[in-house]
């Protein structure tokens, strides 16, 4: 009997560093963990920093869990045949909800004498939250983007609250007073996946049972939809060649996420998330994240030395048109070529927004 761990939650709030830094706790507990990544592209910046952590990992790519069921399941499969896991972990991408009705129940249904589901975990980035509520309580119209995140919050078993090291101790739990004051039936439990602090709390909700599994979302799929199409993807790679001796990967990849996080505050184009890895030619490899605009980027990890050639993989989310996106990161790069002196050569560009959400299975809770 193996034991699968659904994540969700909106872009940026961390589930990849969450998934990775539980599975290897888990792993000191003598548990054999694999993981799986998720998006509506392909070529994932986090798959990349993921595999250089953990030995089992797999992708489900093209498409949400929901409209890719299948191949979540033959992941699992996979992966369960291949490295003998007793856990596996999954993250769903970041614009999907409703996940109580299109994953975790037909897993329970369907393969629930092979599988236990943990209780749905959303992943929640304090000033997100706040910033959403700040709007709410300002009487502002709830847009569609908000409207995606409440209903991520409002089906959760659990309400993990990543990155509380951004928050001082007594706004923190103010926060997490608010969640479980307005989200009666979920747990909530708040830590920081980068520091490991309080993370046991959150592998100890894994244990408990389902509190919200009854839950039906009282969703608009044509909203839903809307909210997903606010937001450009854009999967892109590079490669990356030094005009002197060798380059700085990781300032390259800082300067193409500074220029795009400025040009994004200008806009006012909210950013969902932006990653990007540059692995160098003797296989070193930097990560850089972006999730806010106006800030500055997060270094998830650093090149250790300068390098004459690299392949860089761009991920952005951002909501704004895709041609508009596909210009900012054009100037972006050319930005970062000239401060670090390379050469680039990148792929076209391939931004799109995710078609209509559209579930391979969608039931209703047992009984109902």
């Amino acid at each position: 009997m193996i034991t699968f761990i659904p994540l969700t939650g909106f872009l940026g709030a961390g589930k990849t560093t969450t998934m990775t830094a539980a599975a290897l706790a888990l792993q000191e507990q003598g548990r054999k963990v694999a993981v799986i990544t998720n998006d509506q592209g392909v070529e994932l910046v986090d798959t990349k920093l993921v595999r250089s952590k953990l030995d089992s990992v797999a992708e489900v790519t093209g498409g949400c869990f929901c409209c890719k069921f299948e191949d979540l399941v033959e992941a699992i499969v996979a992966l369960v045949a291949s490295d003998s896991v007793d856990t596996v972990i999954a993250e769903a991408v970041g614009s999907c909800t409703d996940l109580q009705a299109t994953v975790v129940r037909p897993l329970r249904q369907y393969y629930g004498d092979d599988m236990v589901v943990a209780p749905l975990t959303t992943v929640v980035d304090p000033l997100r939250h706040l910033a959403f509520a700040r709007a709410a309580e300002r009487g502002e119209p709830e847009s569609d983007l908000s409207y995606l995140f409440r209903q991520q919050v409002t089906e959760a078993d659990v309400i993990a609250v990543n990155k509380l090291d951004t928050i001082g101790p007594d706004r923190a739990e103010e926060l997490l007073a608010s969640l479980r004051a307005s989200n009666p039936k979920a747990t909530v439990v708040g830590y920081s996946a980068t520091t490991g602090a309080r993370l046991d709390t959150l592998l100890d909700a894994w244990q408990a049972p389902a509190t919200n599994e009854d839950v039906v979302l009282d969703i608009d799929y044509d909203r839903y939809a809307a909210a997903e199409a606010q937001l450009a993807w854009m999967n892109q790679e590079l490669d990356l060649t030094a005009l002197g001796e060798g380059f700085d990967a990781t300032a390259w990849a800082r300067t193409v996420l500074q220029e795009l996080s400025g040009w994004a505050a200008g806009h006012d184009a909210v950013i969902g998330h932006a990653k990007i890895t540059v692995e160098t030619a003797d296989g070193d490899f930097a990560k850089l994240s972006l999730t806010e605009s106006g800030a500055q980027p997060t270094l998830d990890r650093a090149a250790a030395a300068p390098a004459p050639a690299g392949r860089a993989v761009v991920n952005a989310r951002v909501a704004c048109e895709p041609d508009a996106l596909d210009t900012a990161v054009t100037e972006a790069v050319k930005a970062a070529d000239l401060a670090t002196a390379v050469t680039s050569s990148a792929t076209t560009p391939v931004s799109f927004k995710p078609s209509y959400p559209r579930p391979v299975h969608r039931l209703a809770p047992a009984g109902a």
